[in-house]
């Protein structure tokens, strides 16, 4: 089991930075892919961004440039810096780990984080 465990949310002006954390814990052998994926009000679920326990990062088109994955995996944790955020950004931002041996799929609660003026 892991348990995953979200901080950094918050309000935010437009134009202005977050940086959200997601720190896994529990009994597994090691986990591959750790993201953060976005759920807007009516809207369906979406990736922000993945990135492998080698560096390998993924990121929705609509943050390219501004958003940056990172991880510590001594740690097992990730990291996303969100700079120029926007309105549209506006949205719970939820931590994704995914294990391996068993390949399992583990989600955190979740932080809110809303981009307004």
């Amino acid at each position: 089991q892991v348990q995953l465990v979200e901080s950094g949310g918050g309000l935010v002006q437009p134009g202005g930075s977050l940086r959200l954390s997601c720190a896994a814990s529990g009994t597994f052998f090691r986990i591959n892919v750790m993201g953060w994926y976005r759920q807007a009000p009516g809207k369906e679920r979406e990736l922000v961004a993945t990135i492998t326990s080698g560096g390998w990062t993924n990121y929705a088109d609509s943050v390219k440039g501004r958003f940056t994955i990172s991880r510590d995996n001594a740690k097992n944790t990730v990291y996303l810096q969100m700079n120029s955020l926007k309105p549209e950004d506006t949205a719970v931002y939820v931590c994704n780990a995914k294990t391996v041996l068993p390949t399992q799929n583990y989600w955190g609660q979740g932080t809110q984080v809303t981009v307004s003026s």
